[in-house]
């Protein structure tokens, strides 16, 4: 079982390349945007808490998200090729609360895959995604809000990864074709 943390800024091709790996690998695949934009679509309590925070460029409390990434990751069942953790972790206690999770079910992130993608980039990307997508946190000011949250909470997760001896850092700008091949690469050589 091969689970993979996809990890960037916001706008760096984690949707993109996920999805590429589910139709090559089979994998199973955890957004936590996704899961988030469904429970606000459906109204549920934990929407309307999570669109409070979203909706000021905030990070949704750990306790939350690990209850909602457990429920998902289970409803897989304990036979698949493995689980993409997009979104998520975002901070140094996600990671260690995810490696507990996991643990306790005898698995482990197998590989955390860096996408990296200059800034000016992103905004690009994401203010074209915005008007293509109509999603409202794709607008500039929500988009630097990000972006800064990013920076300032996610990137420490890099060194963390790294220690851990798992981080592998892929261009991620450029032929999308080419950044799937270095990914592919490596997935590849995954135990």
């Amino acid at each position: 079982m091969k689970n993979i943390v996809i990890f960037g800024a916001p706008g760096s091709g984690k949707g993109t390349q996920s999805d590429k790996l589910i139709e090559k690998y089979g994998f199973e695949h955890i957004s936590t945007g996704d899961v988030l934009r469904n429970e606000l679509k459906n109204g549920t309590e934990l929407g309307k808490t999570a669109k409070e925070y979203m909706d000021n460029g905030q990070l949704i409390p750990d306790s939350l998200m690990i209850d909602i990434l457990a429920s998902v990751y289970d409803s897989f069942g304990k036979a698949h090729e493995g689980v993409i953790f997009d979104g998520f972790p975002r901070t140094i206690p996600q990671a260690e609360a995810l490696k507990n999770m996991l643990s306790d079910r005898g698995n482990k992130v197998a590989a955390m895959i860096e996408l990296d993608v200059p800034e000016e980039e992103l905004m690009k990307r994401l203010l074209l995604r915005g008007q293509l997508s109509g999603r409202s946190d794709d607008n500039e000011e929500t988009i630097k809000k990000r972006l800064d949250v990013y920076h300032n909470q996610t990137s420490p997760l890099i060194d963390w990864y790294e220690k851990e001896g798992i981080r592998h850092h892929i261009k991620g700008y450029g032929e999308l074709a080419t950044i799937f091949a270095d990914v592919c690469k490596v997935i590849d050589a995954l135990d």
